[in-house]
């Protein structure tokens, strides 16, 4: 995928997967790996601020002779998680009102960028920015 992940959103998407019931942590990565690629080194410290910082708790649960240390939401989490999608769903409208509205022009192109383009593209603009 070309387009970078911030932290804001990781957190939603985390906040978000965990919403329906308790994962332990290979589980939660692998939902979460489903949709956003990252590396399960990068998702166990965010699960550990999250902690931290009050919107998830933990608990541990025997399986096979091990722990399996299980992720919940709470209650300041699911606020939290209300306010992250509210906040998306203004950033996405926003960016919509932009990227969709020019679809239509890209369609209508008859050269359709290819996957090393992407790359590419992402590359060029990665070195722009930074």
């Amino acid at each position: 995928m070309v387009f970078q992940i911030g932290s804001a959103l990781l957190d939603a998407c985390v906040l978000s997967a965990l919403e329906e019931e308790p994962l332990y942590g290979y589980a939660l990565t692998q939902k979460v790996k489903s949709v956003v690629d990252i590396s399960e080194s990068t998702l166990y410290p965010v699960l550990r601020r999250l902690t931290k910082d009050g919107l998830l708790s933990t608990y541990d649960q025997p399986f096979n002779g091990r722990n399996r240390r299980y992720y919940v939401l709470t209650d300041y989490g699911k606020s939290q998680l209300i306010f992250l999608r509210n906040e998306w769903i203004s950033y996405k409208e926003r960016l919509d009102g932009i990227l969709i509205n020019k679809e239509a022009k890209i369609k209508a192109c008859p050269h359709a960028m290819s996957s090393s383009m992407d790359s590419d593209f992402a590359s060029q603009n990665k070195e722009d920015l930074g």
